[in-house]
C-alpha cells in the first residue's frame, strides 16, 4: 500500500500538526534547486531541466560523492508507467554520457565553473576529485504523493537490483511555520546494496554491506580520542570537508574508527545523527547531557557558532575500544581521508573481526 505520513505535536495530549500538501510539483522542484540535500546530503546539483538527445528534458541532474550521477525526476502529473518508464530512459541517455559532456552539462548552468571546482565547494574536498565521472548512475523519482502503482513497480525493479528509489514529500503547518518532511519508498543503504549485489566482476566499486562505515578520528587540538571513548561519541570540524561526511552515518550503523598513521582503535554503533557541537547531546552515565557541558581533554568546544568550522558530533555506543597506544594496524587495510564513508574492503572487515570479535558478533540497528 502506499507509504503516507503523518505528524503529531507531543503535549498533554497529542495534536495534530495540519497537513498543507504541495500543490504544485514545481514548488517541490524550487525546493531541491535550492538544497538538494533535502533529499541527500551527499549529492551536489549538475544541472536542471537538461536536454536529452530525444528532446526530453531531465527535471535534475546531479552528482554525488564518488562521481556517479543521479537523475532525480518530478511525477507531476505522469501516470506510473510514465514516470517509472521516462525515467529509466533518462539513465539509459546518462549512461552514454562522457566526463567531457558531464562538466559541459554543469558548466552550460554554471557559466565560468569548472566541475572540479564545484565539487570542491560543494564537499569541500579540493584534493579528493573522483578518479572517473559517470561509472554508475541512480534513479529517485520524487513526488508529494506516492501512489500503489509507482510504489509496487519500483520496489519489484529494485529487487532485481535496478538502481531506482522513490521519494515522496509532505509540507505541514503549525502557526506562521511550515516543515518539510520526507519519506523513502526504500531505505537507501536498502537500495543501494541491492543495485551493487550485481556488480560486475573487477568493477570499480566492491559491494557494500549496507551496515558497516570507516571512520577518521583525527587526534590533534581539536579533538582527543580518550573523551570519544570515555563519553561516546565520534566527531571532526574545522571544514566542510571533515565533518560533511559524518552527516552520511545513520542510526544504527557500526562504525569502524581509525585514528590516522596509528590504526583502528575501537568499533562502536551509531545511536545519534550528526549535529553541531553546540547543539548535540550524550547518554553519559545514564543521563542525557548537552555536549557543551561536558569536559574535554582537547578544545572540541570551538568555534560553536560556525557550522563549517564547528565540531560535527555522532553519539556511539562502543562495541570494543581499544587506547590510541593499542591502536590495531596491517599492511594492506582501509584507511581513507574522508571522516565517515561506506567500509567496502573484504580483507579489512574480515582482519577487524578477528580483532575486535565481539564488536562483529553483535547485530546492530536492532
Amino acid at each position: 500500500m502506499p507509504v503516507e505520513l503523518a505528524i503529531w505535536k507531543l503535549s498533554t495530549k497529542p495534536e495534530p500538526v495540519q497537513l498543507t500538501g504541495l500543490d504544485q510539483e514545481s514548488t517541490l522542484e524550487k525546493a531541491l534547486k535550492a538544497d538538494l540535500s533535502i533529499v541527500d546530503p551527499d549529492l551536489m546539483l549538475l544541472a536542471t531541466q537538461v536536454q536529452t538527445d530525444h528532446g526530453k528534458r531531465i527535471d535534475l541532474l546531479a552528482m554525488d560523492r564518488q562521481g556517479d550521477l543521479v537523475i532525480l525526476e518530478l511525477k507531476r502529473s505522469m501516470t506510473p508507467r510514465e514516470v517509472v518508464t521516462q525515467t529509466l530512459d533518462y539513465a539509459a541517455w546518462v549512461k552514454t554520457l562522457s566526463a567531457e559532456q558531464v562538466e559541459e552539462i554543469y558548466r552550460g548552468t554554471h557559466p565560468g565553473t569548472e566541475l572540479r571546482a564545484g565539487y570542491a565547494d560543494a564537499f569541500g574536498t579540493p584534493d579528493q576529485y573522483p578518479d572517473a565521472i559517470n561509472v554508475r548512475q541512480r534513479m529517485i523519482i520524487v513526488a508529494s504523493a506516492l501512489d500503489a502503482i509507482t510504489e509496487r513497480i519500483v520496489a519489484y525493479l529494485s529487487e532485481f537490483s535496478v538502481p531506482v528509489n522513490a521519494v515522496f514529500f509532505r509540507a505541514f503547518k503549525q502557526g506562521d511555520t511550515e516543515y518539510l518532511a520526507r519519506t523513502w519508498l526504500i531505505d537507501p543503504n536498502t537500495a543501494e546494496q541491492r543495485a551493487e549485489s550485481k556488480a560486475e566482476p573487477g568493477g570499480v566499486k566492491a559491494p557494500w554491506n549496507g551496515v558497516d562505515y570507516y571512520v577518521s578520528f583525527g587526534e590533534d587540538r581539536w579533538r582527543h580520542w580518550e573523551d570519544a571513548r570515555r563519553y561516546g561519541f565520534v566527531s571532526a570540524g574545522k571544514g566542510k570537508w571533515y565533518s560533511n561526511s559524518l552527516k552520511s552515518l545513520q542510526i544504527g550503523s557500526r562504525i569502524s574508527v581509525h585514528i590516522p598513521q596509528q590504526g583502528y582503535v575501537g568499533v562502536g554503533e551509531v545511536l545519534s545523527t550528526a549535529a553541531p557541537a553546540r547543539d548535540a547531546r550524550l547518554t553519559v552515565d545514564d543521563r542525557v547531557t548537552p555536549f557543551r557541558e561536558l569536559t574535554f581533554q582537547a578544545d572540541t568546544l570551538h568555534d560553536l557558532a560556525d557550522d563549517d568550522q564547528c565540531e560535527w558530533v555522532v553519539g556511539v555506543k562502543w562495541l570494543e575500544e581499544l587506547p590510541a597506544s593499542q591502536a590495531f594496524w596491517e599492511k594492506g587495510l582501509f584507511a581513507n581521508q574522508n571522516s565517515a564513508c561506506k567500509l567496502r574492503s573484504a580483507g579489512t572487515l574480515t582482519a577487524l573481526q578477528k580483532k575486535f570479535p565481539a564488536a562483529f558478533s553483535v547485530e546492530v540497528g536492532d
